[in-house]
């Protein structure tokens, strides 16, 4: 089977029952991507398959052949951070580090949703996001925190979301 991971095809045999996350951990050396829960409660296994985040361990790899898949390793690099993992270094977002990966990549992807005006359960007006602390929680309340670093994530993702629009706003 073929799969599309960060911009790259990648094959692998896997049984049928092999779970998204066990296919890049175990198969394919992508161990960004945590497991913590295994039954979709934590989010640390956080992937985005076509830009939207999903639970990978509850996802069967073979449903995602066709994807574009992106995990921790696609975004950014140690020696060129994406703006979302710089920010939540210079906010100590990450503490023990095992939730990391898949609150910035829920991350990315909530800031996407926001971006299209996707509203939430806590939107006030349907017809318009607005980017507020209680948006933030709402959307990463899928993605615990052990260490309850919640306010640094929050100040990391402001930060990004900031400094995306600037960029937006300078093209």
């Amino acid at each position: 089977m073929q799969f599309r991971i960060n911009g790259q095809t990648y094959e692998a045999e896997v049984d049928v029952r092999t779970s998204l996350l066990d296919l890049a951990r175990e198969h394919l050396g992508l161990t960004g991507s945590k497991k913590g829960c295994d039954h979709g409660q934590c989010g640390a296994c956080t992937m985005l398959v076509n830009g939207r985040r999903i639970n990978s361990c509850l996802s069967l790899a073979v449903m995602h052949q066709d994807d574009e898949i992106t995990t921790i390793e696609g975004l950014g690099t140690p020696d060129a951070l994406a703006p979302l993992q710089a920010a939540f270094v210079k906010h100590d977002g990450y503490q023990c580090g095992y939730c990391t990966p898949g609150q910035i990549c829920s991350a990315t992807g909530m800031l996407d949703e926001v971006a299209k005006g996707w509203p939430s359960h806590v939107t006030a007006d349907l017809d318009t996001v607005e980017f507020s602390d209680a948006e933030i929680q709402e959307r990463m309340s899928g993605n615990l925190c052990r260490c309850s670093a919640y306010p640094n994530i929050i100040a990391a993702i402001r930060e990004a979301a900031e400094s995306q629009k600037l960029a937006e706003a300078a093209e």
